[in-house]
């Protein structure tokens, strides 16, 4: 098995967030890295949380269960993977944002389940790939205005997943045209929907994705390993 070395890794996107800040005049403050768990052991998620990383993502209601157990209330936790609806129930008590709202039945489900406001990001398919989740862009506004109706969900964000590709430009390109949806629907100053965040960026393009204005960046290779079988 080969060494991770946690605090090493973290020093190490920590001064990444550090430049690419500087690059697009933001501060590192605006930046909240998610160390995603999904691939590592309990041991190797606490040591995350023992190196001062209190956000961890999972992707299997199973797995954040487990974690949450184990860690409890130490970290906060975030649910990034595709959630079947008839999954929610499982994880609704013990979520802290859910990353992957992408359509009308998986928000009725979080609504009726839900005994508080759940803070919930909207995917959106931003490059078009037919492997990706997520709502189209044109698609976005008239969803969220019909979430007025579940009082249970409060779209914190928008969120995208990148596709693994060399091409900054490209890279740039979808990053960008997240951000620019979520400045209309912020713009808009919507009580369900004030929209305020980004999660966008991975272990191979969350700097690109910090430079175009990522509030959440979700990096687990690069900084806590991949022990389980994927």
């Amino acid at each position: 098995m080969i060494k991770v070395d946690v605090s090493n890794n973290l020093h190490g996107i920590e001064q990444d967030i550090r430049e690419a800040c500087e690059k697009s005049g933001r501060s590192p403050e605006e930046v909240k890295l998610i160390a995603v768990t999904k691939y590592v052991t309990i041991e190797r998620a606490k040591e995350a949380v023992e190196n001062g990383i209190k956000d961890l993502g999972e992707n299997r209601p199973e797995g954040l269960l487990e974690k949450k157990n184990a860690i409890g209330d130490e970290a906060t936790w975030h649910f990034i993977g595709t959630l079947q609806s008839r999954k929610v129930k499982e994880i609704i008590d013990v979520v802290d944002y859910i990353h992957s709202l992408d359509r009308m039945s998986l928000a009725k489900e979080i609504n009726k389940r839900a005994s508080r406001v759940i803070d919930c990001f909207v995917q959106v398919n931003t490059s078009g790939e037919e492997s990706k989740h997520g709502l189209e862009p044109s698609e976005v506004s008239e969803f969220i205005d019909k979430l007025v109706d579940y009082p249970n969900i409060r779209v914190a964000g928008l969120m995208t997943m990148a596709p693994n590709i060399e091409d900054e430009t490209e890279l740039r390109n979808y990053f960008r045209k997240l951000k620019e949806l979520r400045d209309e629907i912020s713009n808009r100053h919507l009580s369900h929907a004030p929209c305020m965040f980004l999660s966008m960026g991975m272990s191979n393009d969350y700097k690109i994705a910090i430079e175009e204005g990522a509030t959440h960046i979700r990096i687990g290779t690069k900084l806590v390993g991949a022990e389980l079988k994927r």
